[in-house]
């Protein structure tokens, strides 16, 4: 796994965190909805969070999200220690969803393959029914992945 800068420290977030938390997710333009601290890691510099993101528990499944560098932050592996992280405490099948093909791509890197919305578990096709409906009839550029271990 890759170094944090120097200063920098992985942490479970605590309840202390939320709103921290909750802003940085606003500021991403990302869905606020389901922020429950518990399931987020957070990296922090000197007593500010810079990054975050979630591994979120899903009815046998687990969905990575809310992943956010703090914009001066990014280009310094913030975001890949932190996802390599988060894949290593994954228990059960992992999925994502991104816009845009570049995130897709980024994504690939850490053996996330792109699936279609019938390959989804039923419990991600009812949260990700309205991006599906985004997708094709409006086009938005929206990705759907899991994880495939390397072998």
């Amino acid at each position: 796994m890759n170094e944090l800068p120097p200063g920098c420290q992985l942490r479970p977030a605590t309840a202390r965190d939320i709103w921290k938390i909750r802003l940085l997710v606003l500021q991403a333009m990302l869905d606020p909805t389901q922020i429950r601290w518990q399931q987020f890691w957070v990296i922090e510099s000197e007593g500010e969070i810079i990054a975050c993101g979630q591994l979120r528990a899903i009815a046998n499944i687990q969905e990575l999200g809310s992943i956010i560098v703090k914009s001066r932050w990014r280009g310094q592996g913030i975001a890949t220690y932190l996802i390599k992280y988060l894949i290593s405490q994954a228990t059960q099948p992992l999925y994502l969803e991104c816009l845009g093909a570049k995130l897709a791509s980024f994504y690939t890197r850490f053996g996330f393959e792109p699936i279609s919305f019938s390959e989804l578990p039923p419990s991600l096709k009812s949260k990700y029914r309205l991006s599906h409906l985004a997708k094709t009839i409006l086009r938005v550029p929206v990705t759907f992945m899991k994880y495939r271990q390397s072998s």
